[in-house]
């Protein structure tokens, strides 16, 4: 079930507007895609986020698979617990998994609905 209370990016990365932060993180579905997660990096509270570039990567036993900002701003908080519990992530993407909050000035623009972003997965062949 994809949760209406946020948008999407077509690369699986999700935002939710909490107050005047922005919360990043990634997809149910690019959980099942990247499947035994092994490692990931995200950036230092403080560090400036540039909508399109890559804020941090996740690595599985498969893949390694850049993290992608859909929103400029500075990192404020970091759910820096997901280094040595990636479980989180596997087993609760939208809430546990969460991985960084953003103080995003300019908001969340230009991504997707659940239902935009449902057609995305679908395309993707689930």
């Amino acid at each position: 079930m994809i949760p209406n209370d946020r948008q999407y990016l077509e690369s699986h990365e999700w935002a939710k507007k909490e107050g005047d932060l922005v919360v990043l993180g990634i997809t149910d579905f690019a959980v099942k895609h990247l499947t035994d997660l092994v490692y990931i990096k995200l950036p230092a509270a403080g560090d400036q986020l540039k909508k399109g570039d890559r804020f941090g990567e996740i690595e599985s036993v498969k893949a390694v698979s850049d993290l992608m900002s859909p929103v400029d701003g500075e990192v404020v908080e970091v759910n820096s617990e997901l280094v040595d519990a990636l479980d989180r992530v596997a087993n609760d993407p939208y809430h546990a998994g969460w991985m960084v909050k953003v103080r995003a000035p300019s908001g969340i623009s230009s991504m997707l609905d659940a239902a935009a972003y449902q057609k995305v997965t679908e395309a993707d062949g689930h």
